[in-house]
């Protein structure tokens, strides 16, 4: 099967630091690859309404939900570009993931078989020196994939905070190198086996 990224930009800040770390990664991918990029604060998401006791959720057929949910569906591989925003995921991603949700539930999309197998990654750029301050963020990510049976690849950390930071972290553009290139196996819950 062809591979075909989305790459969904979750940042507040048009062209920052983790973008740029995306990019330095997507750039190790064939000319075969399809890429789409979507920026969240581009493409907003409205809020996330939990209806899942009231009625179903209907298919979205316009607008940027429309949108997310038909580039979703058509890739193969997820690629999750946040920043680390206190700790863990934007807004706008987290909006992103919560409308995962409804497409749980929606009639006739069955999202979950849908996903099953594809491969979710993480990129963040944070402020900290300590990678360790991500881990709810990859939490985050792994725990979504573990849910779907999706494969998780990890997630790509650089460090900076002004913009154009992170292209002085030559151990991130390093592992940038061969971070979405390799096979992700398959994600699993902390309290799972190995």
């Amino acid at each position: 099967m062809d591979r075909r990224f989305l790459f969904v930009l979750g940042s507040s800040r048009a062209d920052g630091n983790t973008e740029a770390l995306a990019r330095r990664a997507a750039e190790q991918l064939g000319p075969d690859v399809e890429q789409t990029w979507i920026s969240l604060a581009e493409h907003p998401l409205p809020d996330f309404e939990d209806l899942r006791h009231d009625s179903d959720h209907v298919r979205p057929t316009e607008g940027n939900p429309a949108l997310l949910l038909d580039a979703t569906l058509s890739a193969t591989d997820v690629v999750i570009a946040s920043p680390l925003y206190w700790y863990s995921v934007s807004t706008q991603v987290k909006r992103y993931l919560d409308h995962w949700s409804g497409w749980l539930r929606t009639p006739g999309l069955d999202f979950r078989a849908a996903m099953a197998g594809r491969t979710l990654w993480g990129v963040t750029v944070l402020a900290d020196p300590e990678a360790s301050v991500a881990e709810p963020l990859v939490g985050t990510l792994n725990n979504s994939a573990a849910y779907l049976g999706m494969r998780f690849g990890g997630v790509l950390l650089g460090n900076g905070s002004k913009p154009g930071d992170v292209l002085d972290d030559t151990e991130a553009l390093a592992r940038a190198k061969s971070f979405l290139t390799r096979e992700a196996p398959f994600a699993r819950f902390p309290h799972q086996a190995a």
